[in-house]
Protein backbone atom coordinates (compact mmCIF):
# COMPACT_ATOMS: atom_id res chain seq x y z
CA UNK A 1 0.00 0.00 0.00
CA UNK A 2 1.51 3.26 -1.03
CA UNK A 3 -1.06 5.79 -2.21
CA UNK A 4 -2.46 8.54 0.00
CA UNK A 5 -5.82 6.83 0.31
CA UNK A 6 -4.07 3.60 1.27
CA UNK A 7 -2.15 5.46 3.96
CA UNK A 8 -5.39 6.94 5.24
CA UNK A 9 -6.86 3.43 5.47
CA UNK A 10 -3.77 2.22 7.33
CA UNK A 11 -4.05 5.15 9.72
CA UNK A 12 -7.73 4.40 10.35
CA UNK A 13 -7.04 0.73 11.05
CA UNK A 14 -4.12 1.62 13.33
CA UNK A 15 -6.28 4.09 15.28
CA UNK A 16 -9.22 1.68 15.57
CA UNK A 17 -6.96 -1.17 16.71
CA UNK A 18 -5.44 0.87 19.49
CA UNK A 19 -2.48 -0.10 21.62
CA UNK A 20 -3.53 -3.73 21.90
CA UNK A 21 -3.42 -4.08 18.08
CA UNK A 22 -6.78 -5.87 17.95
CA UNK A 23 -9.75 -4.94 15.78
CA UNK A 24 -13.27 -6.28 16.10
CA UNK A 25 -14.61 -7.86 12.94
CA UNK A 26 -17.65 -5.56 12.98
CA UNK A 27 -15.34 -2.54 13.13
CA UNK A 28 -13.33 -3.87 10.17
CA UNK A 29 -16.54 -4.07 8.14
CA UNK A 30 -17.45 -0.53 9.22
CA UNK A 31 -14.03 0.78 8.15
CA UNK A 32 -14.44 -0.93 4.77
CA UNK A 33 -17.82 0.74 4.36
CA UNK A 34 -16.49 4.11 5.52
CA UNK A 35 -13.63 4.04 3.00
CA UNK A 36 -15.70 2.35 0.27
CA UNK A 37 -13.22 -0.50 -0.10
CA UNK A 38 -13.59 -4.25 -0.01
CA UNK A 39 -13.29 -5.93 3.37
CA UNK A 40 -10.24 -7.74 1.98
CA UNK A 41 -8.45 -4.38 1.72
CA UNK A 42 -9.01 -3.82 5.43
CA UNK A 43 -7.74 -7.34 6.03
CA UNK A 44 -4.58 -6.57 4.05
CA UNK A 45 -4.10 -3.39 6.07
CA UNK A 46 -4.47 -5.41 9.27
CA UNK A 47 -1.90 -7.93 8.05
CA UNK A 48 0.51 -5.15 7.12
CA UNK A 49 0.13 -3.59 10.57
CA UNK A 50 0.11 -6.93 12.45
CA UNK A 51 -3.38 -6.16 13.75
CA UNK A 52 -5.39 -9.18 14.88
CA UNK A 53 -9.07 -9.40 13.89
CA UNK A 54 -11.18 -10.57 16.83
CA UNK A 55 -14.79 -11.58 17.24
CA UNK A 56 -15.18 -12.77 13.66
CA UNK A 57 -18.17 -15.06 13.29
CA UNK A 58 -18.14 -15.38 9.51
CA UNK A 59 -14.57 -16.59 9.02
CA UNK A 60 -13.73 -13.69 6.69
CA UNK A 61 -10.39 -13.03 8.37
Amino acid sequence: MTSGSDQTLLDAVRAAAGDDERLACARAFAIADEFDVKVAEVGRACNELSVKIVGCQLGCF
